[in-house]
């Protein structure tokens, strides 16, 4: 598949780039950025909400998803107000469940009747969107399944994604995500899935100039690495 015609396709979001990453040059155009409060202590964020401004003041008008990190519905309310109110292009991330897997969807509705953008996160199940989807159809929430995972499970998450997206789209106008992606080539089943979203981390997204690379050019840069690597480090027999 050519590069240029990938965001004719799907849109694609950078997931949990370092403040220097957001909006630097890639393979394809980014429209978009999540992050997580495992992310922010990956790039080693001081405060919560200051790292969510600089994120914000470095990611233009494109849509940026934050999330909560209480674990009780009132206070999860309480921050995605706070969340929301930093710019009008947040989409304010809210687990599918809490910590004892009790379902958020009162959460869900208090905010969807307060009108803030939300994504919908760690989501494994196509119950578990349809236990929500009356509170959210008429909106553009974004409903991020973690396909990654299911994969790691052992369940074909490919088949897993089509199964959820034709719910989605047929029962709402929300927008689903393809998350944890595992490798490059998840973009393509992604497409294939008709999936609206996906989100890639900057390494990822790096990797995607490789597609249609000649294989035989391949072979021999790896193996000219191994050799690189073996005679810069001094190993010898």
């Amino acid at each position: 598949m050519l590069l240029n015609n990938i965001n004719k396709q799907i849109i694609v979001f950078s997931d949990g780039p370092k403040i220097e990453e957001i909006e630097i040059d890639l393979p394809i155009k980014v429209d978009g950025y999540t992050f997580n409060p495992s992310l922010f202590r990956k790039n080693n964020a001081k405060s919560y909400l200051a790292y969510s401004k600089e994120i914000l003041n470095k990611c233009a008008n494109k849509p940026v998803s934050l999330e909560v990190i209480s674990d009780t519905p009132q206070e999860m309310i309480e921050q995605a107000l706070k969340l929301g109110a930093l710019k009008n292009n947040v989409f304010v991330k809210i687990p599918i469940v809490l910590t004892n897997g009790d379902s958020t969807k009162k959460v869900i509705k208090s905010l969807i009747e307060k009108k803030i953008n939300l994504n919908i996160t760690a989501i494994f199940t196509l119950d578990q969107i349809k236990n929500i989807i009356s509170e959210i159809k008429d909106t553009k929430t974004i409903l991020s399944v973690f396909i990654g995972r299911v994969f790691d499970s052992g369940i074909d998450g490919q088949k897993h994604m089509a199964e959820i997206n034709n719910f989605i789209h047929n029962n709402s106008n929300c927008q689903s995500l393809w998350a944890s992606t595992r490798m490059p080539y998840d973009i393509i089943k992604a497409i294939n899935t008709k999936t609206d979203i996906i989100t890639m981390q900057v390494d990822q997204i790096k990797k995607l100039k490789n597609f249609n690379k000649d294989l035989n050019e391949y072979s021999k840069e790896t193996v000219s690495q191994f050799y690189k690597d073996a005679r810069e480090a001094g190993y010898y027999f």
